[in-house]
């Protein structure tokens, strides 16, 4: 059983619902990165989205493609956060899973990537561009190494489409709460319900939901029907907004607080 895979069993035999940040790997920097996996972990995270800056990422906002053009002037890339995942091990167990368009995992080597991974501890990866019907060796190379593949579904998606993509995702599906790229938002989607609602009929793997969410309303309103809720532009802009790196870190773990006191 993945790691993944227990914390979603044991949050639903205490009737809980999970909170899954993500942050960009790199920004502002590594060491920061390693801090705000341990504090996000330490704050109640189910488990963590860590973004590989990328330079032309289309599904992203202004926010996180910002993130992404400050993680790059470090030159960060995949191996450097396969790194901060191994350190990070030494201090949590909060699962990780790698956020990436597949452009920078096919540079680093789908082979070496999934050793690497494996070794580094991480848990799953969520390749944005990569769909289904041309996965197959992708994910053959994941599963050889205890990897999850988690894929993306939208309100637009099929149901040929779902059914597809339930039969080989694992760990959790990602439920897109809207159609467009990623970014806070004031109000909910009516068509995220409706998504989860589909996808359960197809799949028991657990749905969680993101794009858009930044309060704690938010997240109240997505754990009535689904089993997670990803926040990334919230706490990317958390980041931005910092002063120095202790600055970030103590600000998004307030913030991952303020969302889930009651």
């Amino acid at each position: 059983m993945s790691r993944i895979t227990a914390v979603f069993n044991k949050m639903k035999e205490e009737g809980k619902k999970g909170f899954i940040p993500f942050i960009t790997a790199g920004d502002p920097d590594l060491k920061t990165t390693h801090n705000l996996i341990i504090e996000l972990g330490r704050a109640g995270a189910t488990l963590i989205e860590l973004g590989i800056p990328f330079s032309d990422p289309m599904a992203d906002g202004p926010v996180i493609q910002r993130a992404s053009e400050r993680a790059l002037l470090h030159r960060v890339g995949v191996g450097e956060v396969l790194q901060v995942v191994s350190d990070a091990r030494r201090e949590t167990d909060v699962p990780i899973i790698l956020f990436s368009y597949f452009n920078p995992l096919l540079q680093f080597g789908i082979e070496k990537l999934g050793a690497e991974a494996k070794r580094a501890g991480l848990d799953g990866i969520l390749v944005t561009d990569l769909i289904p019907e041309e996965a197959e060796e992708f994910a053959a190379t994941m599963r050889r190494n205890d990897l999850d593949l988690i894929f993306l579904v939208a309100p637009t998606s099929t149901d040929g489409r779902l059914k597809l993509i339930a039969g080989r995702a694992s760990g959790f599906i990602y439920a897109v709460s809207r159609a467009g790229v990623t970014g806070a938002r004031d109000e909910m989607s009516a068509e995220a319900e409706k998504l989860v609602q589909r996808v359960r009929q197809f799949s028991d793997l657990p749905v969680a939901v993101g794009f858009g969410i930044s309060k704690r309303e938010h997240l109240l309103d997505v754990w009535r029907y689904a089993d997670a809720a990803v926040v990334g532009s919230a706490i990317v802009s958390e980041i931005e907004n910092a002063k120095s790196s202790d600055d970030a870190v103590r600000q998004v773990r307030a913030f991952a607080n303020e969302l889930l006191t009651t």
